[in-house]
């Protein structure tokens, strides 16, 4: 499905969108999934049963079942043990610095910062400066396992990436397009296509073929994005340690904010942050997709392992 948006950008006002057409499908597994893991989060302690989850979205407990393992390769049960505080303890890497972890989870070193195969570059301050300005974003509206992304582009790669649920588009637009007001806005769905594909689909996480991303933020800002993306997946970081990383011990009140204001979700991992504790803590597209996130990538390493 397709989504037309009339876009203002003219210098005087902020960019608005329009949506004329519904571009969510009805019916959609993310749904039924989303009111499973609020469930899940509201009552983990007392370990819902799977007819008690079937029950509370109108499906059968065979069907809920099949339903979740498909979307999110664990069963509820199997999803419920990775979103406890229990488990977020363990993923957190106890203070081990960013790149070791990397290394001691397999990976090469800082050519492959994550599963992703991110390859990325930042803008400049003075460019970051401008607000956008002189600069062409293309943007499209996807279906994704976390419900609707909002995608954007440049044309050095992937800029913008948010999550919205139906209904909400205007909003998740006029969230991302207050980040660099002065840019130009088009829609484009053919331009912006192929990065859901390639975000989405593990089969395409190709470490030939990398996802190229650009960075528009401020100094502090990107480099704390850069060190989230040194987070492997299955693993974990404290806001504490991420400061430790980029050489800024006192400053976790800062990471935070900057890990807030990722303009990339799930690419460059903002959800992988936690607290000390093991705590989720906030997430800007929301803790239930938080929580999603987390699952679906536990669910991915247990069906690579």
């Amino acid at each position: 499905m397709n989504a037309h948006m009339s876009v203002n950008t003219q210098m005087s006002m902020k960019p608005s969108a329009v949506l004329q057409r519904e571009i969510t499908p009805q019916g959609g597994d993310y749904e039924t999934v989303r009111r499973v893991i609020e469930k899940i989060s509201l009552d983990y302690r007392d370990q819902p049963s799977l007819e008690t989850l079937a029950e509370e979205v109108g499906e059968t407990p065979t069907g809920l079942q099949k339903l979740f393992t498909r979307w999110a390769g664990l069963s509820p049960k199997g999803f419920l043990q990775a979103v406890t505080l229990d488990h977020a303890r363990r993923l957190l890497d106890d203070g081990m610095p960013l790149l070791e972890a990397s290394y001691e989870v397999g990976m090469s070193g800082p050519g492959r910062l994550h599963d992703l195969f991110v390859t990325h570059e930042a803008m400049s301050p003075g460019d970051y400066k401008t607000r956008g300005d002189g600069l062409t974003i293309r943007y499209g509206f996807h279906i994704s396992p976390f419900g609707v992304a909002l995608i954007m582009v440049t044309d050095r790669g992937l800029a913008g990436l948010a999550f919205n649920d139906a209904g909400s588009e205007r909003a998740a637009f006029a969230d991302m397009s207050s980040r660099w007001p002065n840019a130009t806005y088009v829609e484009d769905m053919s331009a912006t296509a192929p990065y859901a594909a390639r975000v989405f689909d593990p089969t395409h996480w190709r470490s030939e073929e990398p996802l190229r991303v650009v960075m528009i933020g401020t100094d502090f800002q990107v480099r704390v994005w850069q060190a989230l993306l040194k987070i492997p997946m299955g693993k974990a970081c404290s806001y504490s340690a991420i400061a430790s990383e980029i050489g800024s011990p006192a400053a976790s009140r800062a990471v935070g904010a900057a890990v807030g204001a990722n303009p990339l979700s799930f690419v460059v991992p903002c959800h992988r942050a936690l607290g000390k504790s093991g705590a989720l803590t906030g997430y800007h597209w929301g803790l239930t997709r938080k929580r999603a996130i987390l699952g679906w990538e536990a669910g991915q390493l247990t069906g690579n392992a």
